[in-house]
């Protein structure tokens, strides 16, 4: 059961780092579906995790209770075993004591049987004292055994890997590897979430940038349609893929075109030329594509040179 918690716990472990990644590497590259999905699986790996140590929390505890109950047990069947007889506080009512009521003897018992009241009272608390014995006594106990089971001694069992009390020092002795080591993981994160949150923060800036200095960006790129439509489909389908891919971008782009080549790639021209950034934002949208049944890939892009 260890080792399969431990795979668990490795298996989740990976996956939520692989998901993380990709994640940060989608949204880095301006893919947003892909990264929605990473960041989806991201979310049900921690929720796998998370299910998996409430499940093991759950379990130890649930262990523990039935040990505590049975340890409670165990003392409650003590108590019992070593409570005294309970005396009769009421023998002369029973019928091999009333027989002997005949001689002068016992002439003292004749006085609570002849007053009714005193018989019915009698009676009375009988049924009071029986009643009291059989309801509150196991309660009280059970108490009782409940508060003197911290005192008893553990059960008894293999003891593997367990160090014997006499074996133990009285003071634990300092763990300065562990808390180092913890003192260097906070240290450690405390640089690299600045780092990595500028990092992130710098490559999905939205600000504009200055123009580069050439005529025209130019982005070749393949569409592909699982749909019927034919070549109808594939053009709408490229068409609608570059109208909002090149407006995902920062820079004003209001003249572009789209030129259809052969085996379902396409050439798009934006001029003037686009920011290093803003060609990255039109490459990841593109690759990224969110239409229905559509998927395109970038086969190339660059930059014309001004001539003057």
């Amino acid at each position: 059961m260890k080792s399969l918690r431990i795979v668990g716990y490795v298996f989740g472990g990976l996956s939520a780092v692989y998901a993380g990644y990709y994640m940060v590497l989608y949204l880095t590259r301006w893919e947003w579906q892909r990264a929605m999905m990473s960041g989806v699986l991201l979310l049900v790996v921690e929720v796998f995790l998370a299910t998996v140590v409430l499940l093991t929390r759950f379990s130890r505890l649930e262990q523990r209770m039935e040990q505590s109950d049975a340890r409670v047990e165990e003392v409650r069947q003590r108590l019992q075993q070593s409570r005294a007889p309970h005396p009769n506080r009421f023998r002369w009512m029973n019928s091999t004591q009333m027989q002997e009521l005949d001689g002068t003897q016992h002439t003292f018992v004749f006085v609570p049987v002849l007053m009714a009241a005193g018989a019915a009272l009698s009676g009375i608390a009988m049924v009071i004292q029986k009643l009291a014995g059989a309801t509150a006594r196991p309660g009280a106990e059970r108490r009782l055994a409940g508060r003197l089971a911290a005192l008893t001694a553990p059960p008894l069992g293999p003891r593997a890997g367990r160090t014997p009390l006499e074996s133990s020092q009285a003071v634990p002795p300092a763990r300065t590897r562990r808390t180092l080591l913890g003192v260097g993981a906070a240290v450690a994160g405390l640089i690299l979430v600045p780092v990595l949150w500028t990092a992130l923060a710098d490559a999905t800036q939205t600000r504009a940038q200055d123009t580069p200095d050439a005529e025209s960006t130019t982005m070749v790129f393949r569409v592909e349609v699982k749909a019927d439509g034919g070549d109808t489909a594939l053009q709408l389908a490229a068409q609608d893929l570059w109208e909002t891919c090149r407006r995902s971008t920062a820079a004003q782009n209001d003249n572009t075109t789209l030129s259809r080549m052969k085996d379902g790639v396409y050439t798009g021209v934006i001029r003037p030329a686009l920011p290093e950034h803003d060609v990255m934002r039109l490459r990841g949208c593109i690759e990224d594509a969110s239409t229905n049944r559509t998927s395109a890939a970038v086969l190339g892009e660059g930059q014309a040179q001004s001539r003057h």
